[in-house]
């Protein structure tokens, strides 16, 4: 989730990766896309996913300058609005669906993330919803 410098909009980017650890490689990918996305300098708060902490990014964020990193604390998941991005997803369009294959698990989460992206209350609730002083007007 991002929000933006004048605190007036969030925007929702994500990836899914089935049947994949995520690993330095993805991250390292996902900012490279996030950046050409995201003109403005960038704070990512991290939760502290292996990945994340990993010598490579941490050494593509240094190599970087418009990208700083801050972790979050060492199991906090309260604090982390993803972590209520995923809750609402699992609890709301996603439940109780049944899914036989990977791909239509996959399909089906990759539209309702796209979905989800043009909802800025329920995102702008998230961000509300944590404790991080990420203040919206």
């Amino acid at each position: 989730m991002c929000v933006s410098p004048a605190r007036d909009r969030v925007h929702l980017y994500f990836r899914l990766h089935p049947q994949t650890n995520i690993a330095t490689p993805q991250v390292i990918d996902f900012l490279r896309q996030l950046r050409r996305q995201v003109r403005s300098p960038l704070v990512i708060v991290w939760d502290r996913l292996n990945a994340h902490r990993g010598k490579a990014v941490s050494d593509f964020v240094r190599r970087t300058s418009t990208i700083s990193a801050v972790l979050l604390l060492a199991y906090a998941p309260e604090l982390n609005p993803v972590e209520m991005v995923w809750a609402y997803l699992q609890t709301n369009p996603l439940a109780n669906l049944p899914f036989l294959d990977l791909a239509t698990l996959t399909a089906t989460t990759r539209h309702h993330g796209r979905r989800l992206q043009r909802k800025q209350l329920l995102l702008r609730s998230f961000i509300r919803h944590s404790p991080l002083p990420l203040r919206l007007l």
